[in-house]
């Protein structure tokens, strides 16, 4: 059967070079964190009072379960099934959430339009051939999803349960890999004096690894690959030299009967050895959250063909070492360097230290990532976000957060200092965060593939069954350092969750308090409205209706400007949004007043524009929407919105090369030479021209709108920001006032303001306060 059609879309193919770059690139990104694994299975594993005796039945029954859990989840479930579902080429536990959102219409941003769903990126494949009774039963559980509220809020707190654990990830992961990995010293000191010096230089290292943060991955990226490779290599050497020197019968471990005869050997113990066994498998979701940077092949093919037998022959090498040492001290000497030659030790030891340090850069960027996908989605506070690399996608820094996970991570390793809980620590995390993943896939290949759904149930019940059985082992030590991603997860729940809830009502605030175009129509002989040089941009979070901010401002100033546009950026529930559909433009109310409507339209990982570059592509696309609304109508798509307002798709002027082009500049240059038309403006401080496109003669009233639109580009712009404060209506239940009114109020004062005002010039901003009671 081919797997391609079957378990999805066909991948685009890149040629062999890139995809073996790419392969190349991904082992030093991706595979960092599971490559280290072999540092701290075993030892975690047997820190659990499990007897090494000398049938070696415990060592061969850990092995035979290495070896199939590595096999079933890493190579199975995500190389040839999970990987398949990604979002427009990305991953990762928010991309299985925007493709049920997308497919099912449940995004959890309030301010969702029909226009959305025809980005391209938001393109709902359908396969070539359906099944009607498959077809039936997914449009049966769309309908109940898009129905039920509660189901909605449901999935929605699942995928925040598997990205809080992705940043409990991203504190537990460098602490118990950078700690393993100067474990080998304690084989070269006494048992009573190692530990002194085992946290200090681990601590040292952390905070040297999240102080190089701030540079980039890009500056040290080059160093990763190499680093991990040789880490590889010297992994599967180990272990081919264990294997042939100690017990090359070893491979017979690998049979599922070693498993039966361990648990059934071991009972209680061995279950609980399940929670060390599970560590193998740390780092396999970033085969999935970091697709965007590769491509699927590229990295199917270098877990197939590197990683993925360098860890098989790792675990069986450290394998055949124990099945002939058995006199060893079960919580100090069974690790991964007393099964390294004295000769190596020092050098491997090097190794370690660095393959952790990449591991560890791995997982932190990561949460980097995720952090950013929930800001952009409204489920976390916004926080400061510094793109490190211009020309690398996806490389950013995230102070705030990157000083939190430090913090955290040490304590995590001063207060633990020890493999044992680190490790019940960071299996919970993991295997909580592949639970999730297998619950969202499941409903993606009904809902998504249109697949049967006896097969999204035989999906959940093999792989579910396989991580609830580690996830129990896991939980069962609670006590014993398993509460800590718990406790983490349940912080960053609330704050996530806390923060999504206010900005929803505040949104459903903003809708029920918007007043209707015909207030502004006939407020003007009123109050007598008087206009002012110069564009005005109302920034609302509403794509409809004129916000309650501007009716107040109005009503207490009686003034606006010449042009008058209500800006609205919002994210939208793909990864990215083309240049060429970036901006919905539309017109609010008749020709003559001037007031439009601008919707600027991002994805959650795409990145915004300075400040200069995006107030021209505003300029020119309300220019352009000026110039097309009656000549090249007929080539735009229509929204019809409340108020009759008809929004035009209009892109960036980098995409409108046969549109409206603006030049800005001081001086007075010379015409430009091969346009059909120049519309020029001359002003004391600034030069503003629209070159036009060869068209057919534009009339005398569309002539005129440009030009005062140039005009009042020319007078400068200035900035309506709202300041609102939100507080729970008289009457509302204790639960909501505490949410509201100190939760979320808490939040909205600790945050940063929306990405757009950060760098807006003080003098042109003026902020309207108002109090919205939800």
């Amino acid at each position: 059967m081919d797997t391609t059609l079957f378990w999805g879309r066909p991948e685009k193919r890149d040629s062999w070079r890139t995809i073996f770059t790419l392969a190349y690139q991904s082992l030093g990104v991706v595979y960092g964190d599971l490559s280290t694994s072999p540092l701290y299975v075993y030892k975690s594993t047997f820190a659990e009072n499990l007897q090494h005796s000398e049938t070696n039945e415990e060592v061969y029954g850990v092995l035979c379960f290495v070896f199939w859990t590595l096999t079933l989840i890493p190579l199975l479930k995500y190389v040839f099934i999970v990987l398949r579902a990604d979002d427009n080429g990305e991953g990762g536990t928010f991309a299985l959430y925007s493709l049920l959102c997308r497919h099912a219409r449940l995004s959890s941003l309030p301010n969702h339009q029909l226009a959305d769903e025809e980005l391209s990126a938001y393109t709902i494949d359908r396969p070539q051939t359906e099944n009607t009774s498959n077809f039936s039963f997914s449009s049966c559980l769309k309908s109940t999803l898009e129905k039920c509220k509660v189901l909605q809020k449901m999935l929605l707190v699942l995928a925040l349960i598997g990205t809080c654990m992705v940043i409990g990830d991203g504190v537990l992961t460098p602490a118990i890999s950078v700690f393993s990995a100067v474990s080998g010293l304690e084989l070269s000191m006494a048992k009573e004096h190692h530990q002194y010096i085992e946290v200090p230089l681990a601590c040292g290292i952390l905070v040297f690894l999240f102080a190089l943060q701030h540079y980039g991955t890009h500056q040290v990226g080059f160093l990763f690959a190499p680093v991990v490779i040789v880490w590889l290599l010297c992994i599967s050497a180990i272990g081919l030299y264990n294997i042939f020197y100690w017990n090359p019968l070893v491979y017979k471990a690998l049979s599922p009967y070693y498993m039966y005869k361990f648990l059934k050997k071991t009972k209680k113990q061995g279950w609980m050895a399940l929670g060390g066994i599970l560590l193998c498998i740390t780092g396999s979701e970033a085969m999935f959250a970091d697709l965007g940077h590769f491509s699927q092949f590229s990295i199917k093919l270098a877990f197939t063909f590197a990683v993925y037998p360098s860890l098989v022959l790792a675990y069986m090498g450290q394998a055949a070492y124990l099945s002939k040492h058995h006199n060893l001290d079960n919580e100090y000497r069974i690790g991964f360097y007393v099964s390294v030659p004295e000769k190596v030790r020092w050098p491997v030891l090097a190794i370690a230290i660095l393959a952790a340090v990449v591991g560890s850069q791995a997982i932190i960027t990561g949460t980097f990532s995720i952090i950013k996908q929930c800001s952009a989605l409204g489920c976390f506070p916004r926080v400061k976000i510094i793109h490190t690399s211009s020309k690398i996608h996806g490389q950013i820094y995230i102070p705030l957060i990157n000083w939190i996970l430090m913090i955290l991570c040490l304590a995590v390793t001063i207060g633990f200092r020890d493999t044992k809980r680190l490790g019940n620590a960071a299996g919970l995390a993991v295997i909580t965060v592949m639970l999730v993943s297998t619950c969202l896939m499941s409903l993606v290949i009904v809902l998504c593939w249109h697949k049967s759904v006896l097969l999204a149930i035989a999906f959940i019940l093999f792989f579910g069954s396989i991580e609830a059985l580690y996830f129990s082992a896991s939980l069962i030590k609670f006590f014993e350092g398993a509460w800590v991603p718990i406790a983490l997860s349940m912080t960053f729940l609330v704050v996530m969750y806390v923060w999504h809830y206010g900005t929803v009502k505040k949104y459903e605030a903003d809708v029920e308090n918007k007043v209707p175009i015909n207030w502004l129509l006939g407020i003007g002989p009123k109050i007598g409205i008087v206009r002012v040089r110069g564009i005005g941009l109302v920034h609302t979070e509403l794509v409809s209706g004129i916000p309650a901010i501007f009716s107040h401002f109005v009503t207490n100033l009686p003034a606006f400007h010449q042009i008058l546009v209500f800006l609205c950026i919002k994210s939208v529930t793909v990864p990215h949004v083309r240049p060429e559909e970036r901006f919905l433009v539309g017109r609010v109310g008749p020709k003559e007043y001037r007031l439009y409507r601008c919707i600027a339209r991002y994805g959650y990982r795409d990145m915004h524009k300075d400040d200069l570059e995006f107030e021209r592509d505003l300029a020119c696309s309300i220019a352009e929407f000026i110039r097309s609304e009656r000549t090249e109508s007929n080539n735009f798509r229509h929204e019809d919105l409340d108020d009759s307002e008809r929004m035009t798709v209009i892109g960036t002027s980098s995409t409108q090369l046969d549109g409206i082009q603006m030049c800005e500049n001081e001086t007075y240059a010379s015409p430009i030479i091969g346009t059909s038309d120049i519309i020029k403006s001359e002003a004391l401080r600034k030069r503003v021209r629209f070159v036009l496109p060869e068209s057919p003669k534009m009339d005398i009233g569309t002539r005129g709108e440009l030009e005062e639109l140039m005009e009042a580009r020319e007078a400068g712009i200035a900035f309506i920001m709202g300041h609102s404060y939100v507080k729970a209506k008289k009457g509302s239940g204790w639960m909501k006032k505490l949410v509201i009114n100190y939760g979320y109020d808490f939040l909205r004062k600790n945050s940063r303001g929306p990405s757009y005002a950060l760098s807006i010039p003080y003098a042109s901003t003026l902020e309207v306060g108002m109090v919205y009671y939800v």
